[in-house]
Parts: C-alpha cells; structure tokens; sequence
C-alpha cells in the first residue's frame, strides 16, 4: 500500500477524487482514505499544518494501515536562486531545521532516537518521483536537501540561512517530521514539492496567487507517479 500525505485540503483533494472503492475512516481528528488508484491500494490523509499534525497523521498511518511507503506531498518555499514558481524539488534528505539543542552542545537539526541532521529519502521513490515530475515540467525539477520547520519562511535572511547552513533547496512544514517517523518504523519514504513561494520577503503574497496552481501540480505528478509503481 502507498500512503500519501499532503497538509492543506489543495494538496489532497485532487487525488481523494481518484480514489475508487473509497472509504473514510476518521482518527484522532483525521480522516483517512483508503482504496485504489490504478489498481494501486493506496491511502491518503490530510494531516494539517506543522511538524506535530504531520508526524501524528504519519504514526497513525503507519500502525492503521502499515503502508508500504509513505509519499508526502505539496506545496514549498523556493530557496534556489534558478527557482521558479511550480517548479518542482524531489527531497534526497530532510532535515528539521528549528530543532535545536546546540545550548547543551549538539548541532543545529540534530535529532534524537535516529541521531541524525539529514535523514535520508528512499533512493528509488525519490528517482521515480522525479521521472514522473520531468514529464510534467519540462526539466524544471530540482533534487536536494528539503528543510522543515514550525515557520512559514518568509524572509530574505531566513531563507538564505536555510540554504547556506543545511545546504537547502526549499523549505516547508511537514517532510521532515514525516521522514522521522518513517525512519524510525523502517518504511521507505519520499518527499515530492512544487514550489509556490521564494521563502523571502515576498513569499506570502505569492502564496496567496500561486499556492493554489502549485498543489495542483503536486497532485498530477503523484498520479503520474503511481502510473509507475
């Protein structure tokens, strides 16, 4: 089974409408649904904004429905000076950038339980994820270090630290506690992101006009990509 995870209603919704035999299944606040896409048995949840809705959404996934693998998906802030809005950014690590312990002598993003600053994508998901972005931009598909955080990025200096201190190519809210979780449990995962914003001082006004049109195209690549498996 595929799980799929996306944050806000415009980053699910287009797939929940390809689900066939689907049911719903409410826990702890989320709905899960369950089906098939393709003859693929998926199951595909919205899990809210921010590191705890994400990370809660993926455990619950995983010991409900024991996915295969988990794909998370959505929208992200740019932070390539060659990006540009709906490109796309294939994450090879995650890492969670605002986690920090350096007070009592660790690095900045290193985690506990996995010890880790970068936790590693699934090698294969994340080829396959890209393959089926390239045919759907053109070439405009990125692969890199994707950095969350609790914080929507939206300035200059923000954004640049991001890219410069984790070696950063976007940045969003979820990924990464995602990928701790998955980590954790031992399930392959990826993490797919179309690009609505530059993280900068104009990111929350180019939000608002692009993040729609970018979710969007989120939701054809991971059909496309489920074409694949």
């Amino acid at each position: 089974m595929l799980g799929i995870i996306g944050a806000m209603e415009m980053e699910v919704e287009g797939i929940r409408q390809k689900i066939e035999d689907c049911t719903g299944k409410n826990i702890s606040g989320t709905t899960f649904y369950s089906g098939t896409i393709g003859g693929t048995p998926v199951c595909l949840a919205k899990c809210g904004e921010g590191k705890v809705n994400a990370a809660l959404c993926a455990q619950t996934m995983v010991l409900t429905y024991m996915p295969d693998y988990i794909i998370n998906t959505g929208v992200a802030g740019g932070l390539l000076p060659a990006m540009r809005v709906c490109d796309c950014a294939v994450a090879s690590h995650v890492c969670q950038h605002d986690f920090d312990l350096r007070p009592l002598g660790t690095p900045l993003g290193m985690l506990p339980v996995v010890n880790e600053i970068y936790i590693k994508c699934n090698e294969e998901l994340a080829s396959a994820l890209a393959s089926a972005a390239n045919k759907l931009c053109g070439g405009s598909v990125f692969e890199g270090i994707i950095a969350t955080g609790d914080q929507f990025i939206s300035e200059d200096e923000k954004a640049r630290f991001l890219a410069e201190e984790f070696g950063a190519i976007a940045c969003e809210m979820e990924g990464g506690a995602i990928g701790h979780v998955c980590s954790i449990n031992n399930i392959p995962f990826a993490v797919l992101r179309t690009i609505s914003d530059g993280g900068n001082d104009e990111a929350s006004l180019s939000f608002e006009e692009f993040a729609a049109l970018a979710a969007d195209k989120s939701v054809n690549i991971i059909l496309q990509f489920i074409q694949t498996i």
